[in-house]
């Protein structure tokens, strides 16, 4: 049976309309409709003096909750991933991102239990990006995973994403029901998916017992905002995670961003991250420096006003803003 979206349905998520819910109406469409009926002062503004590094979202189905904030460790090497995610969790995050494609998915596990923080306050996600060749074989590529990260009897993963679409329609069953099957026996809480467009998604139907997906992963940041499957995933419930909420600090010196900071007195980064916060996305930002990652989570003695959300909307260049991918929504 199918599950309801609808049980977690947060007051600020903006349902969009059936006529625009169809795979073929475009990007234009959506823009269209969120352009004329989301107002900054009402949505982004209203939830911003509530937030702070405690805040988590709730998870549609679920009895668990996800950290608003969280910390990107990709391409972060096996003997520096550790202290990485050591500084951050002495920083306050309580929340790590990781894959199979990464490679330092037991990295993660071992600093949450060097830290000494009990491993229920720390949330935990990986990815798979491929199926493993049979739905056994798939599913103990999963396992694996678990184990990686958490050892203990009984371990677990808090969240388990498809990392992609790509591999095709049948891959992605296959991987589905292996993480369907996690969560029956206890060793994934949550389940999700990454770089899925709202075809993908609305496939998802035909085979999916648990549905929706409780998590979309995509790139977002002011350059390329995806507003056709953020509206989509809103309608849905669906929690959407922005993964480049820094741009990989391509945009630094963009004078925009750059004012916006000034105002503030605050660094490009943070302002980045701040505005994904007040777009109830849940930012992942990444970086190995110690000093970075203190203060990308350093968000909450300031807010973006109306004026600064604006201009940051403005700045949308649709597909070709993304430095990694847009989503395919046919």
């Amino acid at each position: 049976m199918v599950v309801s979206p609808q049980s977690h349905l947060s007051s600020h998520h903006q349902p969009l309309p059936a006529q625009y819910q169809t795979t073929d109406q475009g990007r234009a469409s959506a823009e269209a409709y969120y352009n004329t009926n989301t107002t900054p002062s009402s949505t982004d503004a209203d939830m911003s003096p509530k937030l702070s590094l405690a805040s988590t979202i709730p998870l549609t189905n679920s009895k668990y909750s996800m950290p608003r904030l969280g910390f990107g460790i990709y391409q972060s090497p096996t003997d520096v991933c550790v202290k990485s995610c050591l500084t951050a969790l002495r920083a306050g995050y309580r929340h790590i991102d990781s894959a199979q494609f990464y490679r330092n998915e037991s990295e993660m596990g071992e600093a949450v239990r060097q830290s000494g923080i009990p491993r229920s306050e720390v949330f935990l996600t990986t990815k798979i990006l491929s199926a493993g060749g049979s739905p056994e074989k798939t599913y103990q590529k999963c396992l694996d995973s678990v184990k990686a990260i958490d050892p203990s009897e009984g371990g677990y993963v808090d969240l388990f994403l498809i990392h992609s679409p790509s591999p095709g329609s049948a891959k992605r069953k296959e991987m589905w029901q292996a993480l369907e099957k996690l969560v029956e026996e206890n060793k994934a809480r949550s389940i999700g998916v990454s770089n899925f467009g709202i075809g993908h998604i609305n496939e998802m139907k035909e085979y999916a017992n648990i549905w929706p997906p409780q998590v979309n992963q995509i790139e977002l940041h002011p350059w390329n905002q995806q507003r056709e499957i953020v509206e989509y995933c809103r309608h849905n419930n669906i929690v959407v995670q922005a993964y480049c909420p820094l741009v990989r600090n391509n945009k630094a010196y963009e004078e925009n961003l750059v004012g916006i900071a000034k105002k503030h007195d605050k660094t490009t980064g943070q302002v980045l991250i701040r505005y994904c916060l007040q777009k109830d996305w849940v930012p992942l930002p990444k970086s190995d420096t110690p000093s970075r990652i203190e203060a990308n989570a350093d968000l909450y003695g300031f807010e973006l006003d109306q004026d600064d959300m604006t201009t940051l909307d403005s700045l949308d260049q649709g597909p070709r803003g993304a430095i990694v991918q847009a989503v395919k929504n046919d």
